[in-house]
């Protein structure tokens, strides 16, 4: 969802840069930081960036750079006329002072000095006559900023396939445990009741403990958890934008290895589940990431 993109379109007074910056975002906040765009073309552009990018903080900026002969400032005549006629009246009432009158040559660079003489030349910089260029080039910005993301979308997705192959690999080991679990469980309780010295009916004693080592058995959390990870790596493969589906994916696998560890009851399979975490947080932070 993390992009750049920029594009440049010659206008006929100057060069228009259009650059497009996006982030993490759960909708289309498009922010339009710039006043050159007229207000009649905004709603189109905002609808043109929505559809191209889908999601994220997305920021605008138009930047305008002038030609020589367009930016250079422009004298203004009636304000240099207005000067010169006040001066010139001044200069009369003050002839016969012992001051002396200014001439010409002395009264242009006093009045080329003076406030509001130079004014840059105003024009509107985007309009129907150049729309067709401008319009081109947010779709060439566009065009750029989706060419980073799908560079980032392709590092994004060795990345949590990867993870995702490793709680794969995880959950298989815990099979490997499975039945030194029972084995411990059973031993457990029946150094339980050797401690307490009590000599239990061994047919409802049987009964108790199957019931209570099902209670405990993991199976179901690991078959469903491969499911979400079958899940996960369809939807990203074939989901054009699988962001929110992925996050709520990544949801339902922790919620089968959170149980998983809580019925572990044996050293190495919490470290396991610890190992498969680690990977599911940073499945869930690097989802937040995708379109």
């Amino acid at each position: 969802m993390t992009g750049y993109g920029k594009a440049e379109a010659v206008l006929e007074a100057g060069k228009l840069t259009v650059e497009i910056r996006s982030l993490n975002g759960k909708t289309a906040d498009i922010a339009i930081k710039s006043s050159l765009l007229p207000k009649d073309k905004e709603l189109a552009i905002r609808q043109k960036i929505a559809n191209a990018l889908q999601r994220g903080n997305i920021d605008v900026f138009l930047t305008f750079e002038a030609k020589a002969e367009e930016a250079a400032k422009q004298i203004n005549k009636d304000i240099v006329l207005s000067y010169w006629k006040q001066l010139e009246e001044i200069n009369k009432k003050i002839a016969s002072a012992p001051y002396g009158t200014a001439d010409a040559d002395h009264l242009l660079p006093a009045i080329l000095r003076l406030p509001d003489v130079f004014e840059t030349k105003k024009q509107e910089i985007i309009n129907e006559e150049n729309w067709t260029l401008v319009d081109r080039c947010f779709d060439e910005a566009l065009e750029d900023i989706n060419r980073f993301r799908a560079q980032e979308g392709a590092v994004l997705y060795k990345d949590v396939t990867d993870k995702v192959a490793r709680i794969q690999s995880y959950s298989a080991e815990v099979e490997k445990y499975e039945k030194e679990r029972t084995e411990a469980i059973r031993e457990k309780i029946l150094n339980r009741f050797a401690e307490l010295q009590l000599e239990p009916d061994q047919s409802r004693l049987e009964q108790e403990m199957i019931f209570y080592i099902e209670k405990l058995d993991i199976n179901e959390e690991k078959v469903r958890l491969r499911q979400h990870c079958r899940y996960f790596l369809e939807t990203i493969e074939n989901d054009p934008f699988p962001g929110k589906k992925l996050g709520f994916i990544a949801q339902e696998m922790g919620r089968e290895i959170n149980t998983t560890g809580s019925k572990a009851n044996h050293n190495e399979i919490q470290k396991l589940v610890v190992k498969m975490k680690d990977e599911l947080e940073k499945i869930k932070e690097q989802s937040l990431n995708i379109l």
